[in-house]
């Protein structure tokens, strides 16, 4: 009787973490003030003049969205894969050649199976989660001061996107935010200006999406957390993903 308990509790344990696969695993972040962009005069032009943003408090994904919880997206709505990289489908491995829609919908998808309000980050939320949030040490990387430590690049890539979380998390247990993929953001690319703002939105309207985080074929200095990249919403590549969020 006592072995029959334990393999069905063995059961339980693994239908659960089975499950928790398909879904992201969320990090609380507390609103706050911090000064986002470049304070030091170190990067492009377009991550200046640096601007206080005042953020109230949401949830943000832990990792990247991976292969195994977009194919439960898949499986869910009898979507096709997108375009498999050279690699093939790892299930830990970030979600690649997804454009701004094909993110959007499944957030819009996670939400309804879900009963919450899920959806991609503001540039804000996302500079404000990889710094640590009110946690923050001050490093220009997401999570420490080498980039070897925290992010997947040029470098330790090995030509293609590693497993998430296999590089040390930030302050406040968040993954991934320097380098392995670019992550789509919910706002239109635009110049940043001077004034302090409250929980921005971005552009009204534009030609591109925002992109942040770096990539794994990014040089260190594109994986800063301040780091600004853009593309064309319908774009779709190996070298971009995304995270979700969710409102609160």
């Amino acid at each position: 009787m006592k072995k029959q308990l334990l393999c069905l509790c063995l059961l339980m344990l693994c239908i659960t973490l089975t499950k928790a696969q398909d879904y992201p695993e969320m990090i609380s972040v507390d609103g706050g003030t911090f000064t986002m962009g470049d304070t030091e005069m170190e990067g492009e032009k377009n991550e200046q003049p640096a601007h206080e943003v005042t953020l109230k408090s949401f949830k943000i994904a832990k990792t990247e969205t991976t292969v195994a919880q977009w194919k439960a997206y898949c499986r869910a709505t009898g979507r096709k894969m997108p375009e498999a990289p050279s690699w093939g489908w790892i299930d830990t491995h970030p979600i690649v050649n997804v454009n701004y829609d094909d993110a959007v919908g499944y957030c819009d998808w996670l939400s309804e199976t879900k009963d919450a309000n899920y959806r991609l980050p503001t540039e804000a939320e996302w500079e404000f989660a990889a710094r640590g949030g009110n946690l923050s040490k001050g490093t220009k990387y997401s999570g420490g001061r080498s980039i070897d430590l925290v992010g997947v690049y040029d470098a330790n890539s090995n030509k293609q996107t590693a497993a998430v979380a296999s590089k040390k998390a930030n302050e406040l247990g968040i993954h991934d935010m320097s380098g392995n993929v670019y992550e789509w953001c919910k706002d239109w690319y635009g110049d940043y200006n001077s004034s302090a703002q409250s929980n921005p939105k971005g552009s009204a309207s534009g030609l591109f999406r925002v992109l942040r985080g770096g990539h794994w074929v990014s040089a260190a200095s594109d994986c800063r957390f301040a780091f600004r990249y853009y593309s064309y919403p319908e774009n779709r590549s190996i070298i971009i993903g995304f995270r979700v969020l969710l409102s609160q």
